[in-house]
Protein backbone atom coordinates (compact mmCIF):
# COMPACT_ATOMS: atom_id res chain seq x y z
CA UNK A 1 0.00 0.00 0.00
CA UNK A 2 2.85 2.37 0.84
CA UNK A 3 6.57 2.71 0.47
CA UNK A 4 9.09 4.75 2.39
CA UNK A 5 10.37 8.00 0.98
CA UNK A 6 14.07 8.51 0.46
CA UNK A 7 13.51 12.22 -0.13
CA UNK A 8 15.60 14.18 2.38
CA UNK A 9 16.31 10.85 4.13
CA UNK A 10 12.70 10.81 5.30
CA UNK A 11 11.11 7.56 6.52
CA UNK A 12 7.54 8.83 6.05
CA UNK A 13 5.58 6.29 3.97
CA UNK A 14 4.29 7.28 0.53
CA UNK A 15 0.82 6.18 -0.54
CA UNK A 16 0.44 5.18 -4.19
CA UNK A 17 -2.41 4.21 -6.54
CA UNK A 18 -4.13 0.89 -7.25
CA UNK A 19 -4.15 0.18 -10.99
CA UNK A 20 -4.85 -3.17 -12.63
CA UNK A 21 -4.75 -4.91 -9.25
CA UNK A 22 -1.35 -3.58 -8.19
CA UNK A 23 -0.17 -0.67 -6.07
CA UNK A 24 1.90 1.62 -8.27
CA UNK A 25 3.98 4.69 -7.51
CA UNK A 26 4.47 7.51 -9.97
CA UNK A 27 6.64 10.58 -9.93
CA UNK A 28 4.74 13.80 -9.38
CA UNK A 29 3.36 16.20 -6.81
CA UNK A 30 3.55 14.96 -3.23
CA UNK A 31 0.78 15.86 -0.77
CA UNK A 32 1.06 15.75 3.03
CA UNK A 33 -1.37 13.49 4.91
CA UNK A 34 -1.71 14.54 8.56
CA UNK A 35 -2.53 12.80 11.78
CA UNK A 36 -4.98 15.47 12.98
CA UNK A 37 -4.79 14.37 16.61
CA UNK A 38 -1.06 15.08 16.64
CA UNK A 39 -1.02 17.84 14.04
CA UNK A 40 1.89 16.04 12.34
CA UNK A 41 2.44 14.57 8.88
CA UNK A 42 1.47 10.89 8.94
CA UNK A 43 2.22 9.96 5.33
CA UNK A 44 2.95 11.40 1.92
CA UNK A 45 0.58 10.95 -1.02
CA UNK A 46 1.35 10.91 -4.72
CA UNK A 47 -1.19 12.98 -6.65
CA UNK A 48 -2.32 11.39 -9.89
CA UNK A 49 -1.77 13.25 -13.14
CA UNK A 50 -3.67 12.86 -16.39
CA UNK A 51 -1.62 9.85 -17.47
CA UNK A 52 -2.26 8.00 -14.21
CA UNK A 53 -6.01 8.43 -14.68
CA UNK A 54 -5.73 7.34 -18.30
CA UNK A 55 -3.87 4.18 -17.23
CA UNK A 56 -6.66 3.41 -14.76
CA UNK A 57 -9.36 3.93 -17.38
CA UNK A 58 -7.52 1.76 -19.90
CA UNK A 59 -7.20 -0.97 -17.27
CA UNK A 60 -10.96 -0.84 -16.77
CA UNK A 61 -11.61 -0.91 -20.53
CA UNK A 62 -9.54 -4.05 -20.85
CA UNK A 63 -11.37 -5.78 -17.99
CA UNK A 64 -14.90 -4.70 -18.91
CA UNK A 65 -15.86 -7.15 -21.73
CA UNK A 66 -15.25 -10.21 -19.60
CA UNK A 67 -16.60 -8.66 -16.40
CA UNK A 68 -19.91 -7.56 -17.95
CA UNK A 69 -20.47 -11.15 -19.10
CA UNK A 70 -19.65 -12.64 -15.70
CA UNK A 71 -22.88 -14.06 -14.23
CA UNK A 72 -24.31 -11.85 -11.46
CA UNK A 73 -24.17 -14.75 -9.00
CA UNK A 74 -20.39 -14.98 -9.48
CA UNK A 75 -20.03 -11.24 -8.95
CA UNK A 76 -22.10 -11.60 -5.78
CA UNK A 77 -19.87 -14.41 -4.48
CA UNK A 78 -16.90 -12.06 -4.65
CA UNK A 79 -18.85 -9.56 -2.54
CA UNK A 80 -19.62 -12.28 0.02
CA UNK A 81 -15.87 -12.96 0.27
CA UNK A 82 -15.30 -9.21 0.57
CA UNK A 83 -17.71 -9.03 3.51
CA UNK A 84 -15.72 -11.65 5.41
CA UNK A 85 -12.46 -9.78 4.81
CA UNK A 86 -13.97 -6.47 5.92
CA UNK A 87 -15.12 -8.02 9.19
CA UNK A 88 -11.81 -9.82 9.71
CA UNK A 89 -9.79 -6.63 9.15
CA UNK A 90 -12.14 -4.17 10.85
CA UNK A 91 -9.70 -3.18 13.59
CA UNK A 92 -6.97 -2.31 11.10
CA UNK A 93 -9.40 -0.36 8.92
CA UNK A 94 -10.67 1.65 11.89
CA UNK A 95 -7.12 2.35 13.03
CA UNK A 96 -6.28 3.75 9.58
CA UNK A 97 -9.41 5.92 9.67
CA UNK A 98 -8.56 7.19 13.13
CA UNK A 99 -4.96 8.07 12.34
CA UNK A 100 -5.79 10.11 9.22
CA UNK A 101 -9.28 11.39 9.93
CA UNK A 102 -9.23 11.60 13.73
CA UNK A 103 -12.52 9.74 14.17
CA UNK A 104 -12.84 7.96 17.53
CA UNK A 105 -12.64 4.15 17.29
CA UNK A 106 -16.31 3.53 18.10
CA UNK A 107 -17.36 6.09 15.49
CA UNK A 108 -15.06 4.54 12.88
CA UNK A 109 -16.60 1.14 13.58
CA UNK A 110 -20.06 2.63 13.00
CA UNK A 111 -18.91 4.11 9.70
CA UNK A 112 -17.45 0.79 8.58
CA UNK A 113 -20.63 -1.07 9.52
CA UNK A 114 -22.77 1.26 7.39
CA UNK A 115 -20.39 0.63 4.51
CA UNK A 116 -20.65 -3.12 5.06
CA UNK A 117 -24.44 -2.87 4.83
CA UNK A 118 -24.05 -1.51 1.30
CA UNK A 119 -21.83 -4.45 0.41
CA UNK A 120 -24.53 -6.75 1.79
CA UNK A 121 -27.04 -5.10 -0.53
CA UNK A 122 -24.64 -5.61 -3.45
CA UNK A 123 -24.62 -9.32 -2.61
CA UNK A 124 -28.23 -9.45 -3.84
CA UNK A 125 -27.08 -8.81 -7.43
CA UNK A 126 -28.98 -11.78 -8.95
CA UNK A 127 -32.22 -10.37 -7.52
CA UNK A 128 -31.76 -6.64 -8.17
CA UNK A 129 -30.64 -7.23 -11.77
CA UNK A 130 -33.61 -9.40 -12.72
CA UNK A 131 -35.35 -7.91 -15.74
CA UNK A 132 -39.04 -7.65 -16.55
CA UNK A 133 -40.78 -10.09 -18.89
CA UNK A 134 -44.17 -10.07 -20.58
CA UNK A 135 -45.28 -13.06 -22.65
CA UNK A 136 -47.69 -12.71 -25.58
CA UNK A 137 -47.94 -8.93 -25.70
CA UNK A 138 -49.16 -9.69 -29.21
CA UNK A 139 -49.72 -12.84 -31.20
CA UNK A 140 -46.60 -14.95 -30.45
CA UNK A 141 -44.77 -11.77 -29.41
CA UNK A 142 -42.81 -11.54 -26.15
CA UNK A 143 -41.28 -8.40 -24.62
CA UNK A 144 -38.72 -8.00 -21.87
CA UNK A 145 -36.34 -5.50 -20.31
CA UNK A 146 -32.73 -6.03 -19.29
CA UNK A 147 -30.53 -3.86 -17.09
CA UNK A 148 -27.12 -3.62 -18.64
CA UNK A 149 -23.95 -2.01 -17.27
CA UNK A 150 -22.75 1.37 -18.51
CA UNK A 151 -19.07 0.46 -18.84
CA UNK A 152 -16.47 2.58 -17.05
CA UNK A 153 -17.92 4.62 -14.17
CA UNK A 154 -16.21 6.76 -11.54
CA UNK A 155 -16.61 7.95 -7.96
CA UNK A 156 -15.11 10.99 -6.27
CA UNK A 157 -15.43 10.75 -2.50
CA UNK A 158 -14.91 13.05 0.54
CA UNK A 159 -12.62 12.89 3.57
CA UNK A 160 -15.29 12.56 6.23
CA UNK A 161 -16.24 8.95 5.47
CA UNK A 162 -13.22 7.34 3.77
CA UNK A 163 -14.64 3.83 4.19
CA UNK A 164 -18.42 4.26 3.98
CA UNK A 165 -18.95 6.64 1.07
CA UNK A 166 -16.75 4.72 -1.42
CA UNK A 167 -18.74 1.62 -0.44
CA UNK A 168 -21.91 3.53 -1.27
CA UNK A 169 -20.63 3.46 -4.83
CA UNK A 170 -18.29 0.81 -6.15
CA UNK A 171 -19.71 -2.46 -4.69
CA UNK A 172 -23.07 -1.78 -6.35
CA UNK A 173 -21.55 -0.44 -9.57
CA UNK A 174 -19.29 -3.47 -9.82
CA UNK A 175 -21.98 -6.12 -9.22
CA UNK A 176 -24.04 -4.36 -11.91
CA UNK A 177 -21.22 -5.29 -14.32
CA UNK A 178 -19.31 -1.99 -14.52
CA UNK A 179 -15.62 -1.23 -14.00
CA UNK A 180 -14.94 1.52 -11.48
CA UNK A 181 -12.42 4.35 -11.10
CA UNK A 182 -12.30 5.67 -7.52
CA UNK A 183 -10.77 9.05 -6.63
CA UNK A 184 -10.84 9.27 -2.81
CA UNK A 185 -9.98 12.30 -0.71
CA UNK A 186 -6.31 13.18 -0.61
CA UNK A 187 -6.68 14.01 3.11
CA UNK A 188 -7.14 10.43 4.39
CA UNK A 189 -6.53 7.90 1.60
CA UNK A 190 -5.06 4.88 3.40
CA UNK A 191 -8.20 3.12 4.64
CA UNK A 192 -9.84 3.55 1.23
CA UNK A 193 -6.87 2.01 -0.57
CA UNK A 194 -6.57 -0.83 1.94
CA UNK A 195 -10.26 -1.73 1.56
CA UNK A 196 -9.90 -1.76 -2.24
CA UNK A 197 -7.01 -4.20 -1.86
CA UNK A 198 -9.24 -6.43 0.27
CA UNK A 199 -11.75 -6.58 -2.57
CA UNK A 200 -9.00 -7.88 -4.85
CA UNK A 201 -8.11 -10.47 -2.21
CA UNK A 202 -11.76 -11.51 -2.35
CA UNK A 203 -11.32 -12.47 -5.99
CA UNK A 204 -12.10 -9.33 -7.98
CA UNK A 205 -10.39 -9.49 -11.39
CA UNK A 206 -7.66 -6.96 -12.09
CA UNK A 207 -8.87 -3.75 -13.69
CA UNK A 208 -12.44 -3.89 -12.43
CA UNK A 209 -11.64 -1.47 -9.58
CA UNK A 210 -8.87 1.10 -9.86
CA UNK A 211 -7.98 3.75 -7.27
CA UNK A 212 -6.25 7.01 -8.20
CA UNK A 213 -5.27 9.45 -5.49
CA UNK A 214 -5.18 13.05 -6.57
CA UNK A 215 -6.50 16.57 -6.67
CA UNK A 216 -8.17 18.75 -9.29
CA UNK A 217 -6.09 17.45 -12.20
CA UNK A 218 -7.25 13.90 -11.57
CA UNK A 219 -10.88 15.03 -11.17
CA UNK A 220 -10.78 16.93 -14.46
CA UNK A 221 -9.14 13.97 -16.17
CA UNK A 222 -12.00 11.75 -15.04
CA UNK A 223 -14.86 14.06 -16.04
CA UNK A 224 -13.25 14.88 -19.40
CA UNK A 225 -12.49 11.27 -20.35
CA UNK A 226 -14.91 10.10 -23.02
CA UNK A 227 -14.70 6.48 -21.84
CA UNK A 228 -16.10 7.34 -18.39
CA UNK A 229 -19.88 7.01 -18.69
CA UNK A 230 -21.02 8.16 -15.25
CA UNK A 231 -19.68 10.05 -12.24
CA UNK A 232 -20.79 9.88 -8.60
CA UNK A 233 -19.65 12.60 -6.22
CA UNK A 234 -20.05 13.51 -2.56
CA UNK A 235 -18.61 16.76 -1.22
CA UNK A 236 -19.23 20.49 -1.05
CA UNK A 237 -21.96 22.17 -3.09
CA UNK A 238 -19.47 24.36 -4.95
CA UNK A 239 -17.57 21.32 -6.24
CA UNK A 240 -20.77 19.31 -6.76
CA UNK A 241 -22.10 22.01 -9.10
CA UNK A 242 -18.83 22.04 -11.01
CA UNK A 243 -18.65 18.26 -11.41
CA UNK A 244 -22.32 17.98 -12.37
CA UNK A 245 -22.08 20.79 -14.93
CA UNK A 246 -18.87 19.55 -16.51
CA UNK A 247 -19.89 15.88 -16.49
CA UNK A 248 -23.29 16.44 -18.08
CA UNK A 249 -21.76 18.84 -20.58
CA UNK A 250 -19.54 15.94 -21.62
CA UNK A 251 -22.55 13.65 -22.00
CA UNK A 252 -22.08 11.72 -18.78
CA UNK A 253 -24.64 10.58 -16.27
CA UNK A 254 -23.95 12.33 -12.94
CA UNK A 255 -25.15 12.33 -9.36
CA UNK A 256 -23.40 14.97 -7.26
CA UNK A 257 -24.26 15.25 -3.57
CA UNK A 258 -23.40 18.64 -2.09
CA UNK A 259 -23.56 20.48 1.22
CA UNK A 260 -26.15 20.59 3.96
CA UNK A 261 -27.62 22.62 6.79
CA UNK A 262 -29.71 20.14 8.71
CA UNK A 263 -32.38 21.49 11.06
CA UNK A 264 -34.33 19.95 13.91
CA UNK A 265 -37.63 21.35 15.11
CA UNK A 266 -38.25 20.93 18.85
CA UNK A 267 -41.92 21.30 19.78
CA UNK A 268 -43.10 22.14 23.33
CA UNK A 269 -44.59 18.65 23.74
CA UNK A 270 -41.30 16.89 22.97
CA UNK A 271 -39.44 14.76 25.49
CA UNK A 272 -36.75 17.37 26.17
CA UNK A 273 -34.31 14.99 27.87
CA UNK A 274 -34.46 12.67 24.87
CA UNK A 275 -34.13 15.60 22.45
CA UNK A 276 -31.02 16.82 24.31
CA UNK A 277 -29.33 13.42 24.07
CA UNK A 278 -30.20 13.06 20.41
CA UNK A 279 -29.11 16.59 19.50
CA UNK A 280 -25.73 16.23 21.22
CA UNK A 281 -24.94 12.99 19.42
CA UNK A 282 -26.13 14.27 16.06
CA UNK A 283 -24.36 17.63 16.31
CA UNK A 284 -21.00 16.58 17.74
CA UNK A 285 -20.49 13.01 16.55
CA UNK A 286 -17.56 12.79 14.15
CA UNK A 287 -16.75 16.40 15.18
CA UNK A 288 -19.73 17.55 13.14
CA UNK A 289 -17.88 16.60 9.95
CA UNK A 290 -20.74 14.80 8.25
CA UNK A 291 -23.31 15.96 5.77
CA UNK A 292 -26.12 14.71 8.00
CA UNK A 293 -24.83 16.49 11.13
CA UNK A 294 -27.71 18.21 12.89
CA UNK A 295 -26.33 21.72 13.23
CA UNK A 296 -29.45 23.84 13.91
CA UNK A 297 -32.24 23.31 16.45
CA UNK A 298 -35.30 25.51 15.88
CA UNK A 299 -37.19 25.60 19.17
CA UNK A 300 -40.86 26.54 19.34
CA UNK A 301 -41.58 28.75 22.35
CA UNK A 302 -39.27 30.70 24.67
CA UNK A 303 -39.92 28.47 27.68
CA UNK A 304 -39.04 25.34 25.70
CA UNK A 305 -35.92 27.03 24.29
CA UNK A 306 -34.73 28.11 27.75
CA UNK A 307 -35.15 24.59 29.11
CA UNK A 308 -33.44 23.00 26.11
CA UNK A 309 -30.44 25.36 26.20
CA UNK A 310 -30.00 24.87 29.94
CA UNK A 311 -30.00 21.08 29.64
CA UNK A 312 -27.77 21.12 26.56
CA UNK A 313 -25.20 23.22 28.41
CA UNK A 314 -25.27 20.91 31.42
CA UNK A 315 -24.80 17.80 29.28
CA UNK A 316 -22.14 19.37 27.06
CA UNK A 317 -19.97 20.04 30.10
CA UNK A 318 -19.36 16.28 30.18
CA UNK A 319 -18.28 15.98 26.54
CA UNK A 320 -14.78 14.60 26.00
CA UNK A 321 -12.80 15.60 22.94
CA UNK A 322 -9.47 13.92 22.24
CA UNK A 323 -7.42 11.44 20.24
CA UNK A 324 -9.02 8.68 18.17
CA UNK A 325 -7.39 5.87 20.13
CA UNK A 326 -9.18 6.62 23.44
CA UNK A 327 -12.64 5.08 23.26
CA UNK A 328 -13.77 7.19 26.23
CA UNK A 329 -13.60 10.29 24.03
CA UNK A 330 -16.83 11.40 22.36
CA UNK A 331 -15.27 12.96 19.29
CA UNK A 332 -11.87 13.83 17.88
CA UNK A 333 -10.11 16.61 16.00
CA UNK A 334 -11.03 18.33 12.77
CA UNK A 335 -9.33 17.12 9.61
CA UNK A 336 -6.82 19.96 9.04
CA UNK A 337 -5.48 23.09 10.70
CA UNK A 338 -7.12 25.17 7.94
CA UNK A 339 -10.50 23.61 8.61
CA UNK A 340 -10.13 24.21 12.35
CA UNK A 341 -9.48 27.89 11.66
CA UNK A 342 -12.50 28.03 9.35
CA UNK A 343 -14.82 26.55 11.99
CA UNK A 344 -13.54 28.99 14.60
CA UNK A 345 -14.12 31.87 12.18
CA UNK A 346 -17.82 30.93 11.98
CA UNK A 347 -18.09 30.98 15.77
CA UNK A 348 -16.36 34.37 15.80
CA UNK A 349 -18.77 35.74 13.19
CA UNK A 350 -21.83 34.53 15.13
CA UNK A 351 -20.57 36.34 18.21
CA UNK A 352 -19.90 39.53 16.23
CA UNK A 353 -23.39 39.41 14.73
CA UNK A 354 -25.12 39.25 18.10
CA UNK A 355 -25.57 35.55 18.90
CA UNK A 356 -24.87 34.23 22.41
CA UNK A 357 -22.01 31.75 22.84
CA UNK A 358 -23.36 29.47 25.58
CA UNK A 359 -20.62 26.83 25.38
CA UNK A 360 -17.36 27.89 23.75
CA UNK A 361 -15.08 25.25 22.22
CA UNK A 362 -12.62 27.58 20.52
CA UNK A 363 -9.84 27.27 23.08
CA UNK A 364 -10.14 23.62 24.04
CA UNK A 365 -6.90 21.96 25.14
CA UNK A 366 -6.18 18.23 24.93
CA UNK A 367 -3.36 17.09 27.19
CA UNK A 368 -0.52 15.54 25.24
CA UNK A 369 -1.92 16.70 21.90
CA UNK A 370 -1.07 20.39 21.90
CA UNK A 371 -0.66 20.57 18.12
CA UNK A 372 -3.87 18.66 17.32
CA UNK A 373 -6.67 20.27 15.32
CA UNK A 374 -9.24 20.25 18.11
CA UNK A 375 -12.37 22.35 18.54
CA UNK A 376 -14.61 21.57 21.48
CA UNK A 377 -18.38 21.25 21.38
CA UNK A 378 -19.88 24.72 20.90
CA UNK A 379 -23.45 25.86 21.60
CA UNK A 380 -24.68 29.15 20.11
CA UNK A 381 -28.07 30.59 21.09
CA UNK A 382 -30.30 33.26 19.54
CA UNK A 383 -29.10 32.71 15.99
CA UNK A 384 -30.98 34.39 13.14
CA UNK A 385 -31.33 33.68 9.43
CA UNK A 386 -29.20 36.69 8.52
CA UNK A 387 -26.08 35.40 10.26
CA UNK A 388 -23.22 33.94 8.21
CA UNK A 389 -22.89 31.01 10.58
CA UNK A 390 -26.49 30.09 9.79
CA UNK A 391 -26.33 30.58 6.05
CA UNK A 392 -23.27 28.43 5.44
CA UNK A 393 -22.33 24.88 6.33
CA UNK A 394 -19.90 24.98 9.27
CA UNK A 395 -18.93 21.27 9.19
CA UNK A 396 -17.69 21.29 12.75
CA UNK A 397 -18.84 20.58 16.34
CA UNK A 398 -21.19 23.57 16.52
CA UNK A 399 -24.90 23.48 17.41
CA UNK A 400 -26.94 26.63 16.85
CA UNK A 401 -30.28 27.45 18.49
CA UNK A 402 -33.03 29.47 16.82
CA UNK A 403 -36.19 30.56 18.64
CA UNK A 404 -39.60 30.84 16.93
CA UNK A 405 -43.22 31.09 17.95
CA UNK A 406 -44.73 28.30 15.83
CA UNK A 407 -44.01 25.11 13.91
CA UNK A 408 -45.15 26.86 10.74
CA UNK A 409 -42.46 29.52 11.20
CA UNK A 410 -39.85 26.83 11.82
CA UNK A 411 -40.83 25.04 8.61
CA UNK A 412 -40.71 28.33 6.73
CA UNK A 413 -37.11 28.82 7.87
CA UNK A 414 -36.10 25.30 6.83
CA UNK A 415 -37.76 25.61 3.42
CA UNK A 416 -36.08 28.97 2.89
CA UNK A 417 -32.56 27.59 3.23
CA UNK A 418 -30.62 26.72 0.07
CA UNK A 419 -29.87 23.21 1.35
CA UNK A 420 -32.37 20.40 1.74
CA UNK A 421 -30.42 17.34 2.81
CA UNK A 422 -31.84 16.12 6.14
CA UNK A 423 -34.19 17.34 8.86
CA UNK A 424 -36.12 16.03 11.85
CA UNK A 425 -38.80 16.94 14.34
CA UNK A 426 -39.00 16.12 18.06
CA UNK A 427 -42.62 15.75 19.16
CA UNK A 428 -45.21 13.42 20.70
CA UNK A 429 -47.89 14.75 18.33
CA UNK A 430 -48.52 12.34 15.46
CA UNK A 431 -50.58 14.87 13.53
CA UNK A 432 -47.78 17.45 13.68
CA UNK A 433 -45.19 14.85 12.68
CA UNK A 434 -47.24 13.73 9.71
CA UNK A 435 -47.84 17.30 8.54
CA UNK A 436 -44.12 18.01 8.86
CA UNK A 437 -42.99 14.93 6.92
CA UNK A 438 -45.60 15.48 4.20
CA UNK A 439 -44.85 19.14 3.59
CA UNK A 440 -41.22 19.93 4.42
CA UNK A 441 -39.02 20.48 1.34
CA UNK A 442 -36.14 18.26 2.40
CA UNK A 443 -35.02 14.92 0.97
CA UNK A 444 -34.55 12.89 4.18
CA UNK A 445 -36.83 13.34 7.19
CA UNK A 446 -36.63 11.96 10.73
CA UNK A 447 -39.41 11.78 13.31
CA UNK A 448 -37.67 11.80 16.70
CA UNK A 449 -34.62 10.51 14.79
CA UNK A 450 -31.95 13.18 14.31
CA UNK A 451 -29.84 11.40 11.68
CA UNK A 452 -32.36 9.93 9.21
CA UNK A 453 -29.72 8.19 7.07
CA UNK A 454 -31.55 5.55 4.98
CA UNK A 455 -30.56 1.90 5.27
CA UNK A 456 -28.69 0.35 2.36
CA UNK A 457 -31.80 -1.01 0.62
CA UNK A 458 -33.33 2.46 0.41
CA UNK A 459 -31.48 5.43 -1.16
CA UNK A 460 -29.68 8.51 0.16
CA UNK A 461 -30.04 12.04 -1.18
CA UNK A 462 -31.24 15.55 -0.52
CA UNK A 463 -33.15 18.26 -2.34
CA UNK A 464 -32.31 21.76 -3.54
CA UNK A 465 -28.57 22.54 -3.50
CA UNK A 466 -27.80 19.33 -1.63
CA UNK A 467 -28.11 17.16 -4.74
CA UNK A 468 -27.49 17.66 -8.44
CA UNK A 469 -28.94 14.89 -10.57
CA UNK A 470 -32.12 12.86 -10.75
CA UNK A 471 -31.15 9.80 -8.73
CA UNK A 472 -30.15 9.34 -5.08
CA UNK A 473 -27.08 7.37 -3.98
CA UNK A 474 -26.98 3.61 -3.32
CA UNK A 475 -29.99 1.30 -2.90
CA UNK A 476 -32.59 1.05 -5.71
CA UNK A 477 -31.60 4.42 -7.17
CA UNK A 478 -28.00 3.24 -7.25
CA UNK A 479 -28.97 0.25 -9.40
CA UNK A 480 -30.78 2.58 -11.80
CA UNK A 481 -27.81 4.95 -11.91
CA UNK A 482 -25.24 2.26 -12.73
CA UNK A 483 -27.33 0.45 -15.35
CA UNK A 484 -29.34 1.30 -18.44
CA UNK A 485 -32.49 -0.39 -19.60
CA UNK A 486 -32.66 -2.28 -22.85
CA UNK A 487 -36.07 -3.52 -24.02
CA UNK A 488 -36.34 -6.40 -26.47
CA UNK A 489 -39.48 -7.37 -28.38
CA UNK A 490 -39.35 -10.61 -30.38
CA UNK A 491 -41.50 -12.90 -32.43
CA UNK A 492 -40.79 -16.27 -34.01
CA UNK A 493 -43.43 -16.63 -36.74
CA UNK A 494 -44.33 -20.02 -38.12
CA UNK A 495 -42.15 -21.00 -41.05
CA UNK A 496 -45.34 -21.87 -42.94
CA UNK A 497 -46.83 -18.38 -42.64
CA UNK A 498 -45.92 -15.76 -45.24
CA UNK A 499 -46.67 -12.23 -44.09
CA UNK A 500 -47.40 -9.22 -46.21
CA UNK A 501 -45.80 -5.80 -45.97
CA UNK A 502 -47.16 -3.54 -43.21
CA UNK A 503 -46.69 0.23 -43.36
CA UNK A 504 -48.85 1.31 -40.41
CA UNK A 505 -47.71 1.55 -36.78
CA UNK A 506 -47.92 -1.91 -35.10
CA UNK A 507 -50.84 -2.24 -32.68
CA UNK A 508 -52.25 -4.96 -30.46
CA UNK A 509 -55.62 -5.20 -32.25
Amino acid sequence: MTRNSNENNSSIPIVGHLINGKVVHREGIIHDVYNPSLGLVEKKLQLANHQTVLDAVNSGKKAFPEWRNTPPIKRARIMFNFLKLLEKNSDQICDLIGKEHGKICHDAKGELQRGIENVEYACTAPEILKGEHSKNVGASIDCWSEFQPLGIVAGITPFNFPAMVPMWMYPLAIVCGNCFILKPSEKDPSSTLFIAQLLHQAGLPNGVLNVVNGGKESVDSIINNSDVQAVSFVGSTKIAKYIYTESTKNGKRCQALGGAKNHAIVLPDANIDNAVSQLIGAAFGSSGERCMALSVAIVVGEKTADELVLKLKKNMDRLKVGAYSDTENDFGPLITKEHKEKVISYIDSAQREGATIVVDGRNVKVKGYDQGFFVGGTLIDKVTCEMLSYKEEIFGPVLQIMRVESMEKAMEIIDGHEYGNGTCIFTRDGEAARFFSDNINVGMVGINIPLPVPVAYHSFGGWKNSLFGDLFAYGPDGVKFYTRRKTITQRWPSSEVREGVEFSMPTLK
